[in-house]
């Protein structure tokens, strides 16, 4: 018969866990997050291409006045200094107003796709130079490793279904194609337009039906990467929390001070009720501070002990009174007034106290 031995603790290192908020949120910070670079390039392409259909009409009259300008007045300029300047001065502000609205439409859907997917981040970490990035042998691994087998595998899907798309688009419109040799000019440009975005909005489509299943498996592969293990969990409890040892050490001081405080007050009390062995209750009456008798130390078993120790050293009065001295132990704290149901028991005790003081 064999034994095996098996040590738990090779499982501890096994991240198996869920991130916890604190790790979720030192991720942010560094930039890591569930981003899916697909459906950036989708939204972009539908916002373009929505305003090339909005705006195509008249950004075509723009590029036919631009080359029409072109044509008639600078096809017979003399090329010199002075005429190149002019002509860009010139051209350059057209060229322009025809681009640069495309690129700020590019540019309101690139950052709209960004904040549906992570919201608002500034995390300048992500993009703080690190040398370990240029490790040649870390960037071997990343090549060949499997998530690069899955982007190779992503990106073939992408080219294949975007290909066969805007293939069946051409092929619907294949007649068409072949008639723009007997068309006009402005024909042929207004039918180029169309198939265009014809086959851009048919491939925006299908990157964004894709770009749903790349962000599943993005948010699944960030989840699996900040995975942490039941060892990592208690670590950050104790980084957070504290170690359990130190807390505990803690409050024991905190407890030891605060004996130390009570213990002080002792001998300023007129009167200690007792049990008379578990428990004690030290009680003060002063009219300048409260209107009933409060109470300055309690406790039982050992504590009690103490107390009537420190009463006996500085010859203030024990009186024994089991029922009182266990309802103010369990119905008071350190500095509470005597509950008025014990007024009566209480103010009783006090004048036989003054009264062996004044005898005395």
């Amino acid at each position: 018969m064999y034994r095996f031995t098996l040590d738990l603790q090779f499982f501890a290192g096994e991240k198996t866990e869920k991130a916890t908020p604190k790790k979720r949120q030192e991720s942010r910070k560094k930039g890591q997050v569930a981003k899916s670079q697909d459906v950036n390039a989708a939204i972009l392409l539908l916002f373009v291409f929505l305003f090339f259909w909005f705006s195509g009409g008249m950004m075509l009259e723009r590029m036919l006045n631009l080359f029409r300008k072109t044509f008639e007045d600078f096809m017979l300029l003399e090329l010199s200094e002075e005429t190149t300047f002019s002509l860009l001065f010139t051209l350059l502000p057209e060229i322009a107003f025809i681009i640069l609205p495309v690129m700020l439409v590019a540019l309101i859907g690139g950052v709209m796709a960004t904040y549906m997917q992570i919201g608002f981040l500034f995390a300048p970490e992500a993009i703080k130079f690190k040398l370990e990035k240029l490790d040649p042998i870390k960037g071997a691994k990343n090549i060949f490793s499997m998530r690069a087998l899955v982007e190779l595998l992503k990106s073939s899907l992408k080219i294949t279904f975007v290909g066969l798309v805007t293939f069946t688009v051409l092929w619907f419109d294949w007649d068409g194609i072949m008639r723009l040799s007997q068309v006009s000019i402005e024909e042929a440009l207004v039918f180029l337009s169309m198939l265009v975005l014809k086959m851009g909005f048919a491939a925006t489509i299908m990157l964004l039906f894709l770009s749903v299943f790349d962000y599943i498996y993005q948010k699944f592969d960030f989840e699996k990467n900040i995975r942490m293990s039941k060892q990592d969990i208690k670590d950050e409890y104790k980084n957070v929390e504290g170690d359990p040892q130190i807390k505990s050490k803690i409050k024991q001081k905190q407890r030891e001070m605060a004996m130390q405080r009570m213990m002080q007050e002792v001998p300023k009390a007129d009167v200690i009720i007792t049990n008379p062995t578990h428990y004690a209750i030290a009680l003060k009456y002063d009219e300048t501070k409260m209107d009933a008798p409060y109470v300055v130390a309690s406790g039982v078993d050992y504590i009690a002990l103490k107390i009537r120790s420190i009463a006996e050293n500085h010859e203030i009065p024990t009186i024994e009174n089991r029922p009182l001295a266990r309802a103010l132990y369990e119905q008071t704290e350190i500095g509470d007034a005597v509950p008025e149901e014990f007024f009566k028991a209480v103010a009783e005790i006090l004048a036989y106290i003054y009264r062996l003081k004044q005898k005395v």
